[in-house]
């Protein structure tokens, strides 16, 4: 057999980078592009966008991770790998902001992983629509709803199977892709592939600035002007938990809008206050849920038709209710027990109990209520629907995210029309064979 090939994709998210080392069989590629993940490497320091001051410092941030993939990738097949990176919302946020620093990072990003022996393929901001949407080819390609291999020995496309939608958490935006049963009304949010000679309809739309991130600073930007003072008093902060952070910090986004009056020196104290009842109306003033004229509509006045079929929910939707042990297919009101009794903690008794997750133990509360509301309210599931998610890391053993569909469309990998089934010899040699064993035989 032919040594396996290897391809690169770095996932540059609002906060953090990863890399991912994917294998597949040569000589399979257009027949099959089975593909497996091989390596997932994360980035030391923050997203690619957070150097936008020190452009150098964003390609210089990824070599230890090709470093390590060049000692997994045998040296003579090097040249031969692919290798991509596609930024998403941080990187879009940045260019709205100054595009002429999101062209810097790229530039600087491209410069560091051209100085390896990669057949790279450039650097780009992926748009909403195409993160959304390789997600949804990666969910479905690993869970074999797409094509998959038959007791005949060959490739066919799964009779009566559905495909899932794709529900997508990042840093700084949120993305639902899925099948919908009735025609998409808006071609803003129209997506057709034709995969493996089946035709896909999908509805997938972006929503840029509800990422986790983003939405916990429009919160506390929220709560600092209704304030009118230097002391916030945060409802989904632990009770006895504080920090501080400069105006300057809070409103560092175009996702948070500075009131004309705030200047950027003074420093904020925020305290928790631990109250759920109040957490939960805090979070829900972030969305627009009146839909107009439009017809149904998710949230912000987007079209959106209604939910349907079987969904996974990954990246930030998984880590926060896996720290929750949310992701079990509990039911809804099983699920609004556990965060309701969570926030109710106080900070002391959540350090004694979580001491390894410091870092973001005090958001996990204001991300619960987010995701609820997000889910439910915005995406219009509801108690029967519910147990339609699945809250998942990984499938097949491979990350489930948008890098995977992206390189398997890239490099072709997903042929456009039905796969043949490939016969070992001719037909007239199997006549010949078989005439000749009669002869022999008698």
């Amino acid at each position: 057999p032919s040594p396996p090939q290897y391809g690169l994709v770095f996932d540059a998210g609002s906060t953090h980078t990863s890399l991912y080392t994917y294998q597949w069989r040569a000589n399979k590629e257009n027949g099959t592009g089975i593909v497996s993940q091989v390596e997932a490497c994360s980035v030391s320091g923050p997203g690619i966008s957070s150097y936008a001051d020190d452009p150098a410092g964003a390609g210089a941030s990824l070599k230890p991770c090709l470093d390590r993939a060049m000692k997994i990738i045998p040296a003579e097949q090097q040249r031969e790998t692919p290798t991509y990176l596609g930024a998403t919302a941080g990187m879009r946020l940045l260019r709205e902001e100054n595009s002429s620093k999101a062209e810097q990072v790229l530039a600087e990003v491209s410069k560091a992983i051209g100085e390896y022996p990669v057949d790279f393929r450039g650097a780009r901001i992926l748009t909403g629509s195409e993160e959304g949407s390789f997600g949804w080819i990666t969910v479905n390609y690993l869970l074999e709803t797409l094509v998959k291999f038959s007791f005949a020995e060959k490739w066919e496309h799964p009779q009566d199977t559905e495909v899932l939608g794709a529900l997508d958490l990042g840093g700084a935006s949120t993305q639902i892709t899925f099948q919908p049963g009735v025609p998409v009304e808006d071609r803003n949010t129209s997506v057709f592939f034709r995969l493996y000679g089946t035709n896909y309809s999908l509805y997938s739309h972006s929503y840029l600035c509800y990422g986790q991130s983003q939405a916990l600073k429009m919160l506390l930007a929220a709560l600092h002007q209704a304030s009118s003072s230097t002391q916030i008093k945060h409802p989904c902060y632990p009770q006895g938990y504080q920090e501080n952070i400069t105006v300057a910090e809070l409103y560092d986004s175009p996702c948070v809008h500075a009131p004309s009056s705030a200047s950027p020196g003074p420093v904020l104290t925020v305290t928790g206050t631990g109250d759920p009842a109040a957490c939960a109306m805090a979070v829900r003033r972030l969305f627009n849920f009146t839909c107009g004229a439009q017809g149904p509509c998710g949230f912000n006045g987007v079209y959106q038709p209604p939910v349907r079929g079987q969904f996974f929910a990954f990246a930030g939707f998984y880590y926060a209710f896996n720290f929750l042990n949310l992701t079990r297919q509990q039911s809804l009101s099983e699920v609004n027990t556990t965060v309701l009794s969570f926030c109710r903690r106080n900070w002391i008794e959540l350090v004694q109990n979580f001491p390894g997750d410091l870092k973001y133990l005090h958001t996990y509360c204001s991300v619960a209520f987010y995701i609820l509301t997000l889910l439910l309210d915005g995406y219009k599931f509801n108690e029967h629907t519910w147990s339609n998610i699945h809250f998942s890391r990984q499938a097949a053993n491979t990350d489930i995210g948008w890098t995977l569909g992206f390189m398997l469309n890239l490099t072709n990998m997903i042929p456009a029309e039905a796969l043949q089934h490939v016969k070992g010899h001719q037909p007239d040699l199997w006549a010949g064979a078989i005439s000749f064993l009669t002869l022999a035989i008698v």
